[in-house]
């Protein structure tokens, strides 16, 4: 089929995937091919706003690395990998619901992006250590327990953990730096975890990029309210990525990733100084936070 047509054209390219073996990719591509087409039409694209954005998505490719992922900085700012999350977990309650599954006496942990600087390969260290020894911040102490929906603890849940500095910088960020502020840590036989940091600050996502340069064309900020990430796992479980956000930090309401969820915003406690929850003697001020996670159980009905 020679097209004509702009019509003509789309039906063309839909055509091109009769041959596709897969065909949950011929469905992807074809719904791809049909939105694709129809912005074009609707925002009348012209030929340089066209390579425009062939030039950026370019530059956001350029711009990644080993440590630097800023194709998943635009997916995340343009609420794409939220709405990915939001709708991987309303399947597995759908699916649940479908095969008459009870309702669980406690939700399920909501689960929120991974962001753009998750570190595979943290150090495994012991409940109750400091997994940020020499950071800059304030120190916190983090304490909860991991169940699943019933309330019954999961011992040995492993809590893949990482976070920015007191001023929101990654260790990522900072040239020729090692891990700082990450780790692994299980919990144990109660299901209780525990352990130091520093409190999250409010911070700007990467504006020195292409994807910086899309938000300040948008009229956005860039702010991040102070978070710490945790990918929380047990065996039998279905694990869930997600953050603990700082009540009352500054962009809470207005996060450029979309990612908050008000679950998971957590009372940070002041604390004066002197002995902390796990009987350490500090000899400054300090902060506590405690949540606790809640694992859906993996059966044949949570899988995609």
């Amino acid at each position: 089929m020679t097209p004509s047509n702009a019509d003509e054209l789309t039906r063309a390219a839909l055509q091109r995937l009769d041959g596709a073996a897969d065909p949950r990719f011929a469905r992807i591509m074809q719904s791809l091919i049909e939105h694709l087409h129809a912005f074009i039409r609707e925002v009348d694209l012209q030929p340089d706003e066209w390579m425009a954005g062939i030039e950026f998505l370019t530059a956001v490719g350029q711009a990644c690395d080993d440590k630097r992922q800023e194709f998943i900085l635009l997916s995340d700012t343009l609420g794409a990998s939220m709405m990915v999350v939001m709708l991987d977990q309303l399947r597995a309650a759908a699916r649940a619901g479908r095969n008459g599954e009870a309702l669980p006496a406690t939700e399920t942990t909501e689960a929120t992006v991974q962001g753009p600087y998750y570190w595979d390969g943290a150090p495994e260290l012991p409940l109750g250590a400091d997994i940020a020894p020499g950071v800059r911040g304030e120190p916190a102490f983090y304490s909860g327990r991991v169940s699943d929906t019933r309330g019954e603890p999961l011992a040995n849940a492993l809590l893949d953990i990482w976070s920015g500095d007191g001023e929101g910088v990654y260790d990522m960020q900072v040239e020729g730096a090692g891990m700082a502020a990450r780790a692994r840590i299980r919990t144990d036989a109660e299901g209780r975890y525990w352990f130091w940091s520093i409190k999250p600050s409010y911070y700007p996502v990467p504006v020195d990029g292409p994807v910086g340069r899309m938000l300040d064309g948008m009229g956005r900020h860039p702010n991040r309210p102070g978070h710490i990430h945790m990918k929380v796992a047990a065996e039998g479980h279905v694990p869930v990525t997600t953050h603990l956000f700082v009540a009352g930090s500054p962009y809470i309401d207005s996060d450029a990733v979309f990612g908050v969820r008000p679950s998971l915003v957590v009372d940070f406690e002041a604390h004066a100084p002197g002995r902390a929850p796990d009987g350490r003697a500090l000899e400054q001020p300090y902060w506590s936070a405690h949540y606790d996670f809640h694992l859906q159980p993996a059966t044949a009905n949570t899988l995609p």
